[in-house]
């Protein structure tokens, strides 16, 4: 009779956790700059925010569309920001969604952006807010404004990207 060894229980697969993606997590993205902006530099700035906020932000209740950024007295502000609060935030603190909210940036970076802004002519347009290793951050670009014909180029060349990949997805 053939001695049976005992065979060890099937190991239980790998847990499968999702990779974690690579970059930042976007909480909200301001297309419009990149078609009405040349960037020609990109800054990425912390924000102080109250706690209501970051909960907003984590539902992902964010616009930056109709914000800009400005300089004042050496300190870098976004104004015109979005941030809808959730009904389940503290009911004792009013919550004022377009508040003027101030940015986090490194001495030598904000005297790079008011050299820029002030004497060059630059303008700063927040770009994109996202999440890096459990913080808020907000990409911020130094841009020069496009002119009418700029913006019709754009236009032109992105239809014309479209076009051509259609074509070759085709052919």
């Amino acid at each position: 009779m053939a001695k049976s060894t005992p065979t060890a229980p099937p190991k239980p697969a790998a847990s499968q956790k999702p990779a974690k993606a690579e970059g930042p997590r976007v909480i909200a993205e301001n297309r419009r700059a990149r078609f009405d902006y040349f960037i020609e530099e990109r800054f990425e700035a912390g924000l102080v925010l109250e706690g209501w906020e970051v909960k907003a932000l984590r539902a992902g209740k964010a616009q930056i569309t109709e914000a800009y950024v400005f300089v004042r007295n050496g300190e870098v502000f976004l104004t015109g920001a979005h941030l809808t609060p959730l009904k389940t935030t503290s009911t004792h603190v009013k919550a004022d969604p377009v508040r003027t909210r101030k940015l986090l940036l490194n001495r030598r970076e904000i005297a790079h952006l008011i050299g820029a802004v002030e004497r060059k002519g630059y303008t700063l347009v927040p770009l994109e807010l996202y999440w890096q290793r459990g913080k808020a951050k907000l990409r911020i670009g130094l841009a020069k404004g496009k002119q009418q014909h700029d913006k019709r180029a754009t236009e032109k060349d992105r239809d014309w990207s479209r076009d051509k990949a259609r074509l070759l997805r085709r052919g």
